[in-house]
């Protein structure tokens, strides 16, 4: 059976998702907001390598950039922010349709994980330091998370 990852595209499919997500997300006038302080020049690279990993794609993302407690630490401490994240699903939805991806079970399957990954970013949302080290990125397949 195709992997997710297959299934979306691989690396030049999911290059193309987090570049219309993170079009979408700079244009939504609450979600912009996360990315006030900056971004790193090969963001959407990066991103793309993290969900690639992620839906069962090469470890691209480990091998380059870092662990789940390193993006999970980036993305915490900022207190809650329940509209925002509620903003950057529906950002990804629309990324989805404007790469052509709206076909079942393969655009619920994304959106799902989506909404997973960005509940799972929240979690610490008091403080970064609480992020528990070593953490390994978590893998998704058309049945949900892997354990």
């Amino acid at each position: 059976m195709q992997s997710v990852y297959e299934a979306a595209g691989g690396s030049e499919g999911l290059l193309r998702l987090a570049e219309a997500w993170h079009s979408r997300v700079m244009a939504d006038e609450v979600v912009s907001h996360a990315f006030s302080h900056g971004f790193h020049p090969r963001h959407n690279e990066r991103l793309a390598a993290y969900w690639g990993e992620a839906l069962g794609g090469p470890t691209a993302y480990s091998d380059a950039y870092g662990d789940e407690t390193s993006v999970v630490r980036t993305h915490s401490g900022n207190g809650p922010h329940e509209e925002m994240d509620r903003r950057a699903i529906a950002c990804f939805d629309q990324a989805l349709r404007d790469v052509g991806i709206g076909a079942e079970p393969l655009r619920q399957v994304l959106h799902d994980y989506f909404a997973w990954a960005t509940a799972t970013m929240a979690q610490y949302h008091e403080s970064a330091d609480d992020v528990p080290d070593g953490l390994g990125i978590p893998r998704w397949s058309w049945d949900g998370p892997k354990s």
